[in-house]
């Protein structure tokens, strides 16, 4: 019997979380299955893996065809290379101490290397919304002054200084008569 590690999907349309499953090949995606080992949710940022990591190196030396998508999982996952690992500890090749020690350097490197993401992907976010903030301020004070131009009462223009002071004389002149 041809033996998979695939994914067997569930969850709500547009929204779909995976089961990682080990499954005979000729059943059908979201058929019958053999053990579920984990779960894979692409919805979330950044994606959310949860593995029985020790039972999918045991179907995998049990001889457990990965499809293309769980090897990649399983690979970020770090379960190919214990795998990889495993193998030359039953070989002969390495001891397990040896195997257990490169695992645990690889497997504290790949955290940093997520820390060092996860602080990136926070600055940008940051560094985005100060963007954002201030072309909205500039927007903003150019409506504000755009609406004062628009909402100005003009001021009438002073008539020159010669007609005003003839103008007054000329209605003395008017009303000393009319008296």
């Amino acid at each position: 019997m041809a033996v998979k590690i695939r994914l067997s999907r569930r969850g709500r349309k547009k929204l779909a979380i995976y089961d990682i499953v080990i499954a005979d090949a000729r059943s059908p995606r979201d058929g019958k299955f053999i053990e579920k080992i984990g779960s894979y949710n692409p919805n979330t940022d950044p994606a959310t893996v949860t593995l029985k990591s020790e039972r999918a190196v045991d179907w995998l030396l049990k001889g457990a065809q990965p499809t293309d998508t769980t090897r990649a999982l399983l690979s970020h996952e770090g379960v190919m290379l214990k795998k990889h690992l495993q193998v030359g500890v039953l070989k002969g090749a390495i001891t397990q101490e040896q195997a257990d020690t490169k695992f645990d350097a690889w497997k504290e490197e790949k955290e940093g290397r997520k820390a060092g993401v996860a602080e990136t992907k926070s600055q940008k976010k940051a560094s985005d919304k100060q963007a954002r903030l201030e072309a909205e301020q500039k927007v903003s004070a150019a409506r504000a002054e755009a609406i004062a131009k628009k909402n100005a009462v003009p001021e009438p223009e002073p008539e020159p200084a010669a007609e005003t002071e003839e103008a007054p004389a000329a209605s003395e002149g008017e009303e000393t008569a009319a008296e």
